[in-house]
């Protein structure tokens, strides 16, 4: 096994040398914390085993105790961790999840979906030892259901290693597991259980590759629309691990700092687990994954002597849009494969009412805003709670049955967001575009990531009602609208999206990998030239064709085009790129990081939150809601609930965009 991690055995290793060294460090009044952290991670975890025995034959005392007593905070639980051995530093963490009132469940998902089987002896051996009790019993009392199934199944460490491959099972296993979810109703839990628990690593990479042939869909997406909860999130788990685990890990790491607070458990622990065995592809990984490198993300998230020994464990800095490592690459590739086989099933979370009556809709709509009051209730169960399409009707039998506009009677009884809500739901989707482009470029400022994020999600179709229903409302042409609020490249790149002439239809494989190589020749170029040529290919191919090309540019240029993106523009032309480039890997997913982004950090972005949330409730909010809760580990609803808070004192406004998103994840 090659050897990819940060930290190895350090030459000229004298472990009594090195028990004296940390004793100096603790003796007397405070402690060379700097000296600690220096000489512990520059050792490896067998070397200090070593320096823990001489410690106790010099000095006759425990080292770790020692440490204890000396350190504090999260640089003690820190250093202590890295004195442990693997397997009774995976115990301890396995422990300390299921112990007490609460169970920290993705502790024991990430540690048993990517543990090999000796590692997962050596940890339930270790747990006897430390604690005297059986692990898989207490996993047993601890848990429920399949998830309870699957974790007993993993700590078996029974999954099968020899690499040999039979072609007929694959085939086989890949039909079972489509058999078991996708073609029936109801799902065959125990189906997955058995496949994914046991397999091996080779065979399932396979299998999954023949799945989404026959399913037409990853894997992942078939385990997010047949399971739920705890196993669903194990379940996907187990796929990333098998599929990478570096990848696996930058994404743990990423989730651990990003947002508010650090969650410093899983950091260190990750930090730790892998500084010996793959770091360097999970730094990989973590920059191919998110244009940031993992060490500045620890740098900018973490503080002190903390900090220090995170940064050494980590082993260095990686440069943007450096080459990438060769298993960095394959990954990169296979991500933009995926993302091309990926046949994702849309799911709106606002369907047509049963039963619609168009006139006893408008009726009650009347009744809730005659009189004195407004029974804003009333008005938001209705309009909520209907497609767009009924909406419509409703419009019309009001003006028809009671001689008024519905519009101008909702603006004149509601207020603030509520009313912004609940006039863009009876908006047609062409006529809240067009307004929604509108404000994005009325007034003093432009609003250029709403801009972009309308021009790059539209299909041609949605970009000429749009652009019919901008002229009709405001006697002007979209375009024109565009090229007078705007400049330059950018300009130029809004004015070739607004013609709605993105081709339509599958990838062609030969005119893609000339697009890459295209591409690829471009960022030699100088940079009028390459944004010129970026915008001839990312503003005019259909995206499967895109797909292929991003695919095919990591084999040109062994860079991924996100990061070029990143590294070699700026300001809104790269923003609106990168917009194309992530909308083609997964709009679902470029949705959800929108709505993280609208409601994170000190206020809301209100715009931005309804023009989402109303323009995607009838296409893809369900799967928004899945990409979402799998990014953020908050579900949306959760999110919603907490971040208008602020200013809603009615909470009508946060109560219709609950209906919206449709549901608890």
């Amino acid at each position: 096994m090659v050897f990819r991690g940060t930290i190895a055995d350090a030459s000229d290793f004298d472990p009594t040398a090195d028990a004296e060294a940390l004793y100096n460090a603790m003796k007397g009044i405070g402690s060379d914390k700097e000296a600690i952290l220096d000489l512990v991670t520059s050792r490896s975890n067998a070397q200090r085993q070593e320096v823990i025995a001489a410690y106790k034959s010099n000095f006759g005392q425990d080292l770790i105790d020692d440490l204890k007593y000396e350190l504090t905070g999260k640089f003690e639980r820190l250093i202590v961790s890295l004195m442990r051995t693997p397997a009774y530093h995976d115990a301890k963490e396995i422990h300390d999840a299921i112990k007490g009132a609460g169970t920290n469940e993705r502790c024991l998902i990430e540690v048993l979906a990517s543990r090999n089987n000796k590692q997962i002896h050596d940890m339930v051996a270790a747990y006897k030892d430390a604690y005297g009790r059986d692990l898989e019993e207490d996993v047993i009392a601890d848990t429920s259901g399949h998830f309870k199934k699957m974790l007993v199944v993993l700590l078996q460490g029974t999954r099968d290693e020899s690499g040999v491959v039979d072609a007929d099972l694959v085939q086989q296993d890949a039909q079972d597991l489509y058999a078991a979810g996708e073609e029936q109703w109801g799902t065959d839990e125990a189906k997955f259980i058995m496949i994914l628990g046991n397999r091996s690593v080779t065979h399932l990479r396979m299998v999954f590759d023949e799945y989404e042939k026959i399913a037409e869909m990853s894997i992942e997406d078939s385990i997010k629309n047949e399971l739920s909860g705890d196993f669903e999130r194990l379940m996907l788990a187990v796929v990333q691990c098998i599929r990478s685990v570096p990848m696996f890990f930058a994404k743990r790491l990423y989730k651990s700092m990003k947002g508010l607070g650090t969650a410093d458990n899983t950091l260190i622990r990750i930090m730790i687990s892998r500084s010996e065995i793959d770091m360097l592809d999970i730094r990989e990984c973590f920059r191919l994954r998110y244009e940031k490198s993992l060490y500045n993300m620890i740098k900018d998230d973490t503080s002190g002597d903390y900090k220090q020994t995170l940064l050494n464990l980590c082993g260095g800095d990686d440069d943007l849009a450096g080459e990438f490592f060769p298993e960095a690459a394959q990954i990169a590739y296979k991500m933009w494969e995926l993302s091309a086989m990926t046949r994702v099933q849309l799911r709106p979370t606002v369907r047509p009412a049963p039963n619609f009556d168009p006139a006893a809709d408008a009726q009650a709509l009347r009744k809730a805003m005659k009189g004195f009051g407004t029974d804003e209730d009333a008005i938001i169960d209705i309009v909520a709670r209907r497609s767009n399409a009924q909406r419509q009707e409703i419009r019309q039998a009001f003006k028809s049955l009671l001689g008024r506009d519905l519009m101008k009677d909702l603006k004149s009884e509601l207020s603030k967001n509520l009313e912004r809500l609940i006039i863009g739901l009876m908006l047609t989707p062409a006529e809240f575009d067009a307004k929604m482009m509108r404000k994005a470029m009325e007034g003093a400022g432009t609003d250029e990531h709403a801009l972009i994020e309308i021009l790059v999600t539209r299909s041609n179709q949605e970009i000429h009602a749009m652009n019919a229903a901008y002229q009709d409302a405001y006697k002007k042409s979209l375009e024109d609208a565009v090229q007078s609020d705007t400049s330059g490249h950018f300009c130029r790149i809004l004015v070739s999206l607004v013609q709605g002439a993105r081709e339509e239809g599958p990838a062609d494989v030969e005119r893609a990998n000339a697009d890459a190589q295209e591409l690829a020749d471009a960022c030699n170029a100088d940079s009028d030239d390459m944004v010129m040529k970026f915008m001839s290919i990312l503003c005019t191919r259909s995206f499967p064709h895109l797909r292929k090309v991003f695919q095919e540019f990591v084999k040109c240029s062994n860079k991924d085009i996100e990061q070029i993106i990143k590294k070699e523009m700026s300001g809104d032309v790269k923003n609106a790129f990168y917009a194309i480039v992530c909308s083609v890997k997964n709009q679902p997913s470029y949705f959800a990081d929108r709505l993280y982004k609208a409601m994170k950090g000190l206020g809301t972005d209100d715009r931005a939150l309804i023009r989402i949330m109303v323009s995607r409730s009838e296409i893809d909010l369900f799967n928004i809601r899945k990409e979402f809760k799998e990014t953020h580990d908050d579900s949306l609803h959760e999110f919603i609930q907490v971040e208008t808070m602020i200013g809603d004192t009615s909470g009508d406004y946060r109560k219709t965009l609950l209906i919206l998103c449709g549901g608890e994840d």
